[in-house]
């Protein structure tokens, strides 16, 4: 049946929304509210934590299919909320009424308006805005070039917001804890406000509608359909953001942002036109996240983007082990799903989140960002280590911004991820998905060392065990080269004072000396070369000459001034510009060298800061530069160069 702006409304194709805003904003309690108030209670925080985790809720409202997606807030796992936005039809931004917490939406805006997701912004805790709806609205603006349109204005009482006043039906309500808003008259002390809104309102859809332009350029009223059409085609284009206002602890603005909800969000059609799939053709699904949820086995929730996915059937060569909603938070099996449904598919193995089953090109999907942040774990029972690894390797497939590295020189297992929370948050699942003890400890720093003055060590190797002895007899110089030079052998021998047949095994031993010098670690950018030595016809073999190499190598290392180097990192860090003292503090605070710094491209208020610092002041480097940046902050690093450790 036909709404007043011609969209139908029920038996819509099963849609998605995916709830995205920074820790505090109160997303996971709207989340909530809105399955509440649809009859499907969600249980707070799933079962594996709030807060932390991707949250899937299934729900039937007025005759639509919804799957709500409640994201994590903190931007450790910002890699969850990209992919569930990379299969959600719309975005809900939740956001706090405080025009000083705006900033920190900055990044997720340009996700959205770069994917050209559709939004809703959600102002929440209305009822603790202090100052004036129009300067979040102002300070949320500045984030991004889409235009935020404020289809409602607060009503005040005193100092407190009671209810609120719809732009569109002109209409006012007041708020109710824990209830549905009433409709009351429109209070005479709104009637100036509620008139400079709505003409703000209608001169911002003017510009993506003709007809309306018309009317506002005749000075005619529109009739509230003129104004929906619109609202509801620029919302679903994404040029155009509505901003909604709601208290969702106490159920206000719950049952009005589900009806934006239902006349706003696009249908699957358009959303998969959007991600670039064919409506036609035979069934397409998208993997965006892969769980390993106890005796149910490996989970994979996916989007069917085309077609119906049935039980058993084979999708790319794998079996389809069960399908699964989550009404109330709890997994029900159902025996398949139609297209534009999000359900988790049971035990496809070997699929990664963010593969494509079905025919077609793969669908693009949202790649990690680099480590910030680095752990390494340390077994307390070394019998645990068969389900140590067992359970890191499930681990790294539920979560593609962790890397788990083993690392070859120090024999650590390292985990590598976003930050603290995000690693801890990991280490908690390890723990409780596979009973092993374990403590952590700081990843080991890669040191080298190199000697700064040339040398000429003798070695001589004379054993007599009975029958053949043991002859050699080697004298080598030993020098340092630039940084970066490497290893190099040579052989200044004359005279056959060293046999040629030799000489290979005194090159392979004075490199095989160097993997641990005397300050215990691996020694770099030195040259050795065989100078003169003598043999013995009978005594003298490859394992013997070996011998007295690594014998005048331990001794002349030790005489030529050895010194430590350090890693050093080009490390690139991208901050808003009122942090950019923050950021050139920090750095240089951590004996980096600044480079310089610029604005960021394609980032409007934002900087880049080149720096040179040392791997060991990367160590929870991230922690610090989010503290002082209000947790926008972030940077990337690599390796550039070996340079003398001034202190370890």
């Amino acid at each position: 049946m036909p709404d007043a702006s011609g969209r139908s409304l029920g038996g819509a194709g099963p849609r998605s929304v995916a709830f995205i805003g920074p820790q505090g904003s109160g997303k996971s309690t709207l989340f909530d509210a809105l399955l509440s108030a649809a009859g499907a209670p969600a249980r707070r925080g799933g079962a594996r934590g709030m807060g932390t985790e991707l949250r899937l809720g299934h729900v039937d409202h007025m005759e639509d299919s919804w799957a709500l997606l409640d994201c994590p807030g903190s931007v450790e796992f910002a890699h969850d909320a990209a992919a569930a936005l990379a299969v959600a039809d719309l975005a809900v931004v939740v956001t706090e009424a405080a025009p000083g917490r705006a900033a920190v939406l900055g990044p997720v805006f340009r996700m959205l308006d770069e994917q050209g997701i559709p939004a809703i912004v959600f102002v929440n805790k209305i009822d603790q805005l202090d100052g004036r709806v129009r300067d979040t609205l102002a300070a949320l603006q500045a984030q991004t070039p889409r235009k935020l349109v404020l289809r409602q204005v607060p009503i005040r009482e005193g100092e407190a917001v009671t209810g609120y006043v719809d732009l569109v039906s002109e209409r006012a309500y007041r708020y109710r804890r824990g209830a549905a808003s009433e409709r009351i008259e429109l209070p005479a002390m709104m009637r100036a406000r509620e008139s400079e809104a709505r003409a703000e309102l209608l001169e911002a859809l003017a510009d993506h509608d003709d007809a309306l332009l018309e009317k506002v350029l005749e000075d005619l009223t529109p009739a509230p359909e003129e104004i929906y059409r619109p609202l509801h085609s620029g919302e679903r284009s994404g040029a155009v953001v509505s901003v909604l206002l709601g208290a969702a602890e106490h159920n206000n603005g719950i049952h009005r942002l589900w009806k934006a909800l239902r006349h706003d969000v696009p249908e699957p059609e358009e959303t998969a036109a959007r991600r670039g799939v064919e409506t036609k053709g035979p069934p397409l699904a998208q993997v965006f996240r892969t769980l390993h949820a106890g005796h149910a086995g490996r989970l994979s929730w996916a989007r069917i983007w085309r077609g119906a996915v049935r039980d058993g059937m084979q999708l790319d060569g794998h079996r389809i082990g069960g399908i699964h909603r989550f009404p109330n938070g709890e997994a029900q099996k159902v025996p398949e799903a139609a297209a534009g449904e999000i359900v988790a598919l049971g035990r496809l193995e070997g699929v990664t989140t963010g593969a494509t089953l079905g025919a077609g090109a793969p669908l693009a999907f949202p790649a990690p960002a680099a480590p910030v942040h680095a752990l390494a774990v340390v077994l307390e029972d070394r019998k645990d280590e068969v389900r140590l690894s067992g359970a890191l390797q499930r681990l790294a497939e539920e979560d593609p911004a962790l890397t788990v590295i083993l690392d070859p020189e120090s024999g650590q297992t390292v985990l590598q991820g976003q930050g603290e929370l995000h690693l801890r948050a990991a280490l908690d699942r390890l723990a409780g998905s596979s009973g092993v003890r374990l403590r952590t400890v700081r990843p080991q720093i890669p040191y080298r060392e190199t000697i700064r003055q040339a040398v000429t060590q003798h070695a001589r190797l004379k054993r007599q065990t009975g029958g053949h002895g043991q002859f050699a007899d080697v004298k080598l110089r030993i020098e340092p080269r630039e940084r970066g030079a490497g290893f190099s052998f040579a052989e200044e021998v004359v005279g056959g004072a060293v046999p040629k047949r030799f000489i290979p095994a005194v090159g392979e031993a004075a490199e095989e000396a160097t993997r641990k010098g005397p300050l215990g670690h691996q020694v770099v950018d030195v040259a050795v070369t065989l100078l003169d030595g003598s043999f013995h016809s009978v005594d003298s073999s490859d394992m013997a000459f070996a011998t007295a190499t690594r014998m005048a190598m331990q001794e002349g290392l030790a005489k030529g001034e050895p010194v430590l180097l350090e890693p050093i990192h080009a490390v690139t860090v991208q901050v808003p510009a009122e942090y950019t003292p923050n950021a050139q503090r920090l750095l240089t605070g951590r004996r980096g060298q600044i480079l310089g710094y610029a604005a960021r491209e394609g980032w409007e208020g934002w900087d880049t800061v080149e720096a040179l610092v040392p791997a060991a002041e990367l160590q929870e480097m991230i922690i610090e530069l989010r503290s002082q940046t209000q947790g926008l902050g972030t940077y990337t690093h690599r390796f550039d160069h070996l340079a003398e450790a001034r202190h370890r």
